[in-house]
């Protein structure tokens, strides 16, 4: 297994998801999005894993309110504002070569695991 967790530091489920591949000491790589964001290849993998754009923004946060993403329609532009602004992905994003899942997943990174 390859593991990334695309998480913000101060994100409980990020969290989580750290402890739960510690402590089945399975090797990981944590990106810290807000610094780093995601490249175009990486959000296009993810976008395509779980089911498009809608399920990747975070609607609570600061960032989303800010850039009036909810009175935008174009789908580029709302894309374009999300690789901008990082801190609008709902974390942790986890990958695992072309799969990937968002929040706090433990029965699915199991199913990673038995494969």
């Amino acid at each position: 297994m390859n593991i990334q967790i695309f998480g913000k530091t101060k994100c409980f489920d990020t969290k989580k998801a750290e402890r739960y591949f510690k402590e089945r000491k399975i090797k990981y790589q944590l990106i810290d999005i807000n610094r780093y964001g995601l490249s175009k290849g990486e959000y296009a993998s993810v976008k395509a894993a779980i089911g498009g754009l809608q399920n990747l923004i975070n609607e609570k946060s600061k960032e989303y309110e800010s850039q009036y993403i909810q009175y935008t329609s174009d789908q580029a532009e709302i894309e374009s504002r999300l690789l901008e602004n990082p801190a609008m992905f709902k974390t942790p994003i986890v990958r695992n070569g072309k799969k990937a899942t968002i929040g706090y997943q433990p029965d699915i990174w199991e199913e990673w695991s038995k494969q």
